[in-house]
């Protein structure tokens, strides 16, 4: 059996992470089971995640088969979701409920998430009644909605309490409360939470003191159908560390915290930007035909609107043979618009997504981008022309591009702007189809404004 050093991860003396891959893979190589659960321990379950995330496919699943089939429930929820899914495909099932028991209601929830209906069925009845009716009851609301993130682990206390009978009810009733939380939630009589009270608070204030006194407003609104960005967006508008859920009726059900929204606005910014690019997943472990699946779609529509851009030259077939410089200098205008418009879409979705764009604000930023559009053409009209005058020693069709360059540019900021605000009207995801539009709108101004006026002046 190989030796191998474990060397202590401190704060002021930083593991080289290259060597620590090299041992995990040679002890994986060499089967040493003690060593790799011993260098596991000693880790931060997100760091121990990082590190395995690294091996390929096979070397994970001997190393999850090397620790037993029971893969420490800090760093199973700590893994990508695809490899997290592997690892719990490789679990037993007596694994699998002793990682949720471990686990808060939302991490336990991400869990089943990743299992087949049969087998979470089966992994539910091996559970305590009470722990599955809370599971079942969060798994009956839509993915991505704030019932399906909430934990059911929180502190509450109705108004009448005192701080001091808060906190021996916390000291009696540990083992039933999250890890981590921030805020107590006062209830009325029918548990609709009425304000909060912080920990700092309530830890510096007399015992004597009831609640109804030093309790703060509840400034979120979160409900258990409410989308997930909806309430990245309120934790995010009032600087929250935790939030109360409730359900249809105002009662408090459970608690959303912010390392939950952390990870949501990483998906949904991520998702935005992969649908600006018009490619629906971009995962590192994707292999070749997840790419293809993801990507083919989008070029297939791609394809359609770039037929649309040929036919709108095709009208002027008649003009491209008699003056070739035309198709010489019909990218030019084509690419630069397409480009601008590209630039005020960018800004519009996440203007959309910061609900920056909401009333009065959209009607100036229409007018902002279309002046933005106006005076980049009349900059860009004026040193293309300028060039194609040099190029080809014609003045007409040097005023003809300059002319067309500035149209372009403005129809391209106007595009940038309207098309995604015109799609979230239509209840539309800016994000994921206003590309197509945008780049076939300037596309088409491009070469329609270029090429018609060029047909009336220069033929």
């Amino acid at each position: 059996m190989t030796e191998r050093r474990i060397d202590p991860a401190g704060p002021d003396e930083p593991t080289d992470e290259g060597r620590q891959l090299d041992d995990l893979r040679h002890a994986i190589l060499d089967g040493d089971g003690g060593w790799l659960r011993a260098k596991l321990d000693e880790m931060h379950p997100a760091d121990a995640s990082d590190l395995l995330e690294q091996l390929s496919t096979d070397d994970f699943e001997t190393a999850v088969e090397m620790l037993g089939g029971a893969l420490p429930s800090e760093i199973l929820i700590e893994l990508r979701d695809e490899y997290r899914e592997d690892a719990v495909d490789m679990l037993s099932d007596a694994a699998v409920v002793g990682a949720l028991d471990d686990l808060e209601s939302d991490d336990a929830i991400a869990v089943l998430e990743d299992l087949d209906a049969d087998r979470r069925e089966r992994i539910l009845d091996e559970m305590a009644p009470n722990d599955r009716a809370l599971l079942e009851a969060n798994l009956l609301y839509a993915e991505k909605t704030a019932g399906r993130l909430m934990q059911r682990e929180f502190l509450s206390a109705p108004e009448f309490w005192t701080v001091g009978q808060t906190i021996d009810f916390a000291r009696d009733n540990a083992e039933d409360l999250p890890t981590d939380f921030y805020e107590v939630y006062v209830v009325d009589p029918m548990n609709r939470p009425i304000g909060y009270v912080l920990l700092s608070q309530l830890l510096r204030t007399r015992r004597d003191v009831g609640l109804a006194d030093i309790l703060t407003d509840i400034q979120s609104a979160i409900k258990v159908d409410m989308d997930q960005e909806e309430v990245a967006y309120q934790f995010q508008k009032y600087s929250l560390a935790s939030a109360p859920v409730t359900d249809g009726e105002g009662r408090l059900v459970g608690m959303i915290t912010v390392d939950d929204m952390v990870h949501v606005i990483q998906d949904e910014n991520t998702e935005d930007l992969l649908a600006l690019s018009n490619v629906s997943s971009a995962d590192g472990s994707d292999t070749v035909w997840d790419s293809v699946r993801a990507r083919a779609p989008w070029l297939a529509v791609n394809l359609g609107t770039a037929f649309v851009a040929s036919a709108i030259i095709a009208l002027f077939e008649d003009a491209l043979n008699a003056l070739v410089q035309l198709a010489i200098l019909m990218p030019v205008v084509a690419a630069l618009a397409g480009n601008a418009g590209s630039q005020g879409l960018a800004v519009a979705v996440r203007a959309i997504a910061e609900r920056e764009l909401d009333g009065p604000a959209a009607r100036r930023a229409i007018v902002r981008e279309a002046l933005t559009g106006l005076v980049n053409g009349v900059i860009f009209a004026l040193g293309v022309g300028l060039i194609a005058w040099l190029w080809f020693g014609d003045p007409l069709l040097a005023a003809i591009i300059a002319i067309a360059m500035l149209a372009s540019f403005f129809w391209a900021g106007l595009s940038g702007i309207l098309v995604p605000l015109s799609l979230k009207r239509f209840g539309a995801d800016p994000a994921v189809a206003s590309s197509v539009f945008v780049l076939t709108l300037t596309d088409t101004m491009a070469f329609f404004s270029f090429l018609g006026l060029a047909s009336l002046v220069l033929l």
